[in-house]
């Protein structure tokens, strides 16, 4: 199958999906949502694909929504947002959820629903300059998987969510358990494969019932509840018109993505600053 905003390839029992919208930093756009939903419904019916990676295309991972697609877009009213919002958070955690495991591959930037995809992922590898964090608050919008307090301890999470850290390095980020090693820049993907092929050499069966038996324990512990109440702020806030979020959505509409962020970053006192 030919994809517009990623690419598939197979290559024995490892699957790697790439986000590929380099110009963009693989920001993620309405068609790319609904490709990662194609490409994970094709795998997860080949019974030869016992592992799945998830890679970027350029210079970075993912940098998020495509916020200039979103306000162009204008959407209204909660009904909207709601549909939206729920099917943004769906795809997200369909690495969660997939019966087979998901190994992010992550490099350059991972913000945002980048990070959150990552977070979803079963495990990450991550380069030397990976950057990791959770911008929303700066600009006004949500974080659409909250999936970040049930990684790290409540104080790392509030500091990280209420500031909008979007400056997490790899190392930060080993450190806090949000990923499983640090490689150089150019090793990412390899390494992350040969991870891929490492797991697929377990019994497929005993992995598949593992992982569910993981899924069960956070599900006992409520994280389906924590993630719906999540969605559910979410609305509240893209559906609550601010001063702050107004003027950034006008900048990023007559000026583009670089004035917006030019924009915030001298808001906050840090005018040197850009993603």
């Amino acid at each position: 199958m030919t994809y517009e905003t990623i690419q598939l390839s197979i290559d024995g029992p490892v699957a790697t999906i790439r986000l590929n919208r380099p110009g963009k930093l693989n920001a993620i756009n309405a068609t790319m949502l609904h490709e990662l939903e194609s490409a994970l419904d094709s795998l997860e019916r080949n019974d030869t694909v016992l592992v799945i990676v998830l890679h970027g295309n350029g210079r970075s991972f993912c940098a998020g929504f495509d916020l200039e697609v979103s306000v162009e877009k204008d959407r209204r009213g909660e009904q909207e947002w709601r549909s939206a919002l729920e099917h943004d958070l769906s795809v997200i955690m369909r690495f969660w959820h997939c019966e087979k495991p998901t190994i992010a591959s992550v490099h350059g930037y991972a913000l945002a629903a980048g990070f959150e995809l990552s977070l979803a992922c079963d495990m990450t590898v991550c380069g030397e300059s990976a950057l990791f964090g959770e911008p929303e608050v700066r600009f006004g919008s949500s974080i659409v998987a909250l999936l970040l307090p049930w990684y790290v301890n409540p104080k790392r999470a509030r500091k990280m969510l209420l500031t909008g850290q979007d400056r997490i390095t790899a190392d930060e980020a080993l450190q806090y358990g949000l990923v499983n090693e640090v490689v150089p820049d150019r090793e990412v993907l390899s390494r992350s494969r040969s991870l891929a092929r490492e797991t697929a050499l377990m019994d497929p069966d005993s992995v598949r019932l593992t992982k569910q038996a993981i899924n069960r324990t956070y599900r006992i512990m409520g994280i389906d509840e924590a993630l719906d109440a999540g969605l559910e702020a979410s609305i509240e806030i893209e559906t609550t018109e601010t001063a702050i979020r107004r003027e950034f959505n006008r900048i990023l509409r007559e000026q583009g993505f670089r004035a917006a962020l030019r924009w915030r970053e001298e808001r906050l006192g840090n005018p040197g600053a850009s993603t």
